[in-house]
């Protein structure tokens, strides 16, 4: 399994390693080894990964099947202000556009990662979101 980051979409939910630490340490350089736990179980708790900052693909590359969008498409609005959306989503920005299974956008308009939420403006205040709910 190859695991892939956005340092510039991570929000700090710790989903990772709080689900498995072993593959997930911060402490340590690289902070991720996928080969620490089976892969099953790696791409379950990426899959918790409300930003979509961690990704997941199966080696080999070539015949690697992509993270499996949930369905129905799932919005939600966050109380601090972001939406979080999981499925088939196909996001526009200033880069084009992305193809994208989970991803948490800025709804607030302060971010500087535009479309996506950086916790720049209101929606840096903490809320009573869970994981649960995501």
């Amino acid at each position: 399994m190859t695991v892939t980051f956005e340092p510039r979409r991570c929000l700090h939910a710790a989903e990772c390693v709080r689900g498995l630490p072993q593959v997930f340490d911060l402490s340590r350089r690289p902070w991720v080894m996928p080969d620490a736990a089976e892969p099953g179980l790696v791409a379950e708790v990426i899959r918790r990964c409300p930003s979509g900052a961690l990704q997941y693909h199966h080696r080999p590359a070539e015949t690697a099947a992509a993270e499996p969008p949930d369905s129905p498409v799932s919005v939600r609005r966050t109380p601090s202000g972001q939406l979080v959306l999981r499925g088939d989503l196909l996001v526009a920005g200033s880069y084009g556009e992305r193809h994208e299974t989970r991803v948490m956008l800025c709804g607030c308009g302060a971010s500087a990662n535009q479309p996506y939420c950086d916790h720049s403006g209101p929606c840096a205040e903490p809320d009573d979101d869970d994981a649960e709910r995501r």
